[in-house]
């Protein structure tokens, strides 16, 4: 594998456009990454990439949904024929669901799944071939510490969003084991983040929401970003199929 300071490193992070996404891909540029963004809000992406290519690395961007399978197998394809290999991929993309099971449809239950834990399916099937051909490669999927506590009340997001990112946790360390020793594959599961989606939700309840959170503060995509970072470039590495929380202590397990 390709590792800091090596400029022909590269690292896909879907639900790149904004937050968590954004955060990743700006600390993997910190790393020495070029970066390629995914996402369906084309005008925040064409941000986005033009935020990143300011720091002198190479980014582009791929308008999809990650919900599409063929799409996944498709835009990989493209990329794999500008570059000579994937190194990590950070399944980030999400959706939020705010409704509970009483008041939430089929159509928006799929949905929820299809984005979270579908799209991670179907990004890691479509890059995990020319990982295993390169012999080396790094899976980071965005979990949530609502696959421990569920959808509580307070939570942007409830059961559905949570039964996704459950089901991200036994994807990450199934595939752990069998795409190992090649390729490491690890989640981390962030907290109370202030994003575009939760900002004025959590600016609004900063206080209840900061009153068990042991640092006494909010999550910022950044945050998040240096921990999916580290698991990108560490070396040596001996850590994969981990759930790694970042919450400020928040959640106890």
């Amino acid at each position: 594998m390709t590792t800091q300071g090596n400029s022909s490193s590269l690292a896909v992070v879907t639900g790149g456009a904004r937050g968590i996404g954004l955060g990743c891909a700006k600390s993997l540029v910190a790393k020495g990454f070029n970066i390629v963004l995914v996402d369906v809000l084309e005008d925040e992406l064409n941000e986005a990439t033009r935020t990143l290519r300011a720091t002198g690395m190479h980014a582009e961007s791929f308008v999809a949904d990650v919900s599409r399978f063929q799409k996944a197998q498709d835009v990989v394809e493209e990329i794999l024929e500008r570059y000579e290999s994937i190194d990590v991929l950070v399944n980030n993309a999400g959706t939020p669901m705010p409704k509970g099971l009483l008041d939430i449809s089929e159509d928006e239950w799929d949905r929820t799944i299809d984005v979270h834990l579908k799209g991670c399916f179907n990004w890691s099937r479509a890059v995990v071939p020319s990982m295993l051909k390169a012999g080396s490669g790094r899976i980071v999927n965005i979990s949530s510490i609502s696959a421990y506590s569920g959808g509580v009340t307070r939570a942007v997001s409830k059961f559905a969003y949570a039964a996704a990112k459950a089901g991200i946790l036994g994807m990450t360390r199934s595939l752990a084991k069998e795409l190992g020793p090649s390729v490491t594959v690890n989640a981390v599961c962030p907290g109370a983040i202030k994003t575009e989606l939760t900002g004025d939700m959590l600016e609004r309840r900063s206080a209840e929401f900061t009153e068990g959170i042991c640092l006494q503060r909010l999550g910022t995509p950044e945050d998040i970003g240096e921990v999916v970072a580290f698991l990108a470039s560490v070396e040596p590495n001996f850590i994969t199929g981990q759930a790694i929380t970042v919450d400020g202590f928040q959640w106890m397990s």
